[in-house]
């Protein structure tokens, strides 16, 4: 959906509550079509953001696997390899 929402489950260190709140507002951005809304939205677009965050811990909460967890560096550089032969240096 956007490219900008950063898987957030089994990673070590596991995601920081601004990680959550960063998708959560991405997501509801991206539902919205507003990068900021207008003030008569604004008090529907942050409850929003909101409900979702609260939605995001839950889910991360509940959710389990048996994988072992993924290193947050060693991920970072393969996207950043994968980029490199994506778009070039």
């Amino acid at each position: 959906m956007c490219r900008n929402i950063k898987p957030l489950f089994n990673f070590e260190p596991p995601a920081t509550g601004n990680e959550m709140h960063d998708a959560a507002l991405q997501f509801v951005r991206k539902i919205s079509g507003y990068n900021t809304p207008s003030q008569a939205n604004e008090a529907a677009f942050y409850e929003a953001v909101e409900e979702v965050e609260k939605t995001v811990r839950k889910l991360l909460r509940a959710l389990e696997t048996n994988a072992p967890p993924k290193d947050r560096e060693i991920e970072a550089a393969k996207k950043r390899e994968r980029n490199k032969l994506r778009f070039g240096t």
